[in-house]
């Protein structure tokens, strides 16, 4: 259940409650992949660099461990040992962007595993199902994810067959949750925005799936290589017809210049594999714009990543230790970053939040946004 607590024109600070905690937004959710957060965070990592939300693949974990096993091992939350709210993508995204091999049709889609080849039927049921055993807070629908540029009546058959997909994964929820040995009796269901970069086709497929009346609305396909300018179009296009009494998700945005325009259109939860992909590479986010600890002018840096974080990198050590780890291609160097750069997702977070507590968010924006995207 979403609860709107107030607003600064469309920027929205809320709460999100579910069955496993209550999440302040706007928000970040943390991207563990297939269970765990790429660079050797576990989820008792997750809880001292402020994450409230951790969000897992149904495509990767259906391939491996297997959701069945995940399953019997009680389902995602004992399996990984985290107990706030995991929302699980849908597989879809994967599918289209992995398999090598695909066939579409109105069923759902056959197509080769990424890791050994099996072939494997995917559909608005058999995600939901897999969903379900992997016991998660937040199931999303399975859709269609087009290229971009698509073109104009391929994605508008696009949009059609994913509304047609959600009717289905919608009606087969409320089967699962309704079985007495389903983990999550209580799984919300997520439905997803399609329509490439048009927005007329944006608008309508938003309008048909708000009458579907979910427990929460996405915006999908954007971040995918588009100009920002057309993501921002998009989505101010489409928060008029977004159902005002549900939570927003823009799906794999972005940097933190992203973020807070995207709050400042309307929307409540962010995830992206961004902050933890560069943190490996050593390309690290601070209060002054990024910085890339492989340059040689941090090599006798006594200072912290950001002097002015408090996350537990920066509180011990400094940018030429880190930069040693780096060289000395120690694991260390990685694990260190991405705890770094998604410390400072959370609290970049926790500080949108404050502002518009305080009625103080454009002011934030306008000294921010073009800040934290700089690289030094």
């Amino acid at each position: 259940m979403y609860k709107l607590i107030k607003k600064e024109g469309n920027a929205r600070r809320g709460e999100f409650v579910t069955v496993h905690g209550t999440v302040q937004t706007p928000a970040f959710m943390n991207v563990a992949t297939c269970g765990a957060i790429k660079g050797a965070l576990s989820s008792t990592d997750l809880k001292e660099i402020g994450c409230q939300v951790m969000l897992s693949n149904t495509y990767h974990l259906h391939v491996r461990p297997g959701d069945g096993l995940v399953r019997d091992m009680g389902g995602l939350h004992k399996f990984t040992g985290w107990d706030g709210p995991i929302l699980t993508d849908s597989g879809g995204f994967q599918v289209f962007s992995l398999a090598s091999l695909r066939k579409i049709n109105e069923e759902g889609v056959n197509f080769q595993s990424h890791v050994d080849g099996k072939h494997i039927f995917m559909g608005p049921e058999e995600s939901m199902q897999i969903q379900s055993n992997l016991g998660s807070t937040i199931a999303m629908a399975f859709d269609e994810c087009v290229e971009n540029p698509a073109k104009y009546e391929y994605a508008k058959q696009s949009c059609e067959r994913t509304v047609r997909w959600l009717e289905r994964c919608k009606v087969e929820m409320k089967r699962l949750n309704s079985l007495p040995d389903t983990i999550n009796k209580n799984q919300l269901l997520f439905g997803i925005n399609q329509g490439s970069t048009y927005d007329d086709l944006r608008v309508e497929n938003m309008k048909q799936i708000a009458e579907l009346d979910l427990d929460g609305y996405a915006i999908g396909g954007l971040a995918v290589g588009e100009p920002k300018e057309d993501m921002y179009r998009i989505i101010s296009a489409v928060e008029p017809h977004m159902p005002a009494d549900k939570i927003r998700y823009l799906m794999g945005v972005g940097t933190p210049g992203n973020i807070i325009e995207a709050v400042h259109r309307g929307v409540d939860l962010f995830d992206c594999v961004m902050p933890s992909r560069n943190a490996r590479h050593g390309h690290l986010f601070t209060k002054k714009g990024i910085i890339n600890l492989n340059n040689k002018k941090y090599e006798r840096d006594s200072q912290p990543i950001d002097p002015e974080c408090n996350c537990p990198v920066c509180s011990k050590f400094s940018r030429a230790y880190i930069r040693h780890l780096f060289k000395a291609k120690e694991m260390l160097a990685m694990r260190l970053c991405v705890m770094h750069n998604l410390h400072f997702y959370n609290m970049l977070m926790q500080d949108i939040r404050d502002a518009l507590d305080n009625g103080t968010f454009e002011q934030f924006r306008n000294e921010n946004v073009d800040l934290l995207d700089t690289r030094i």
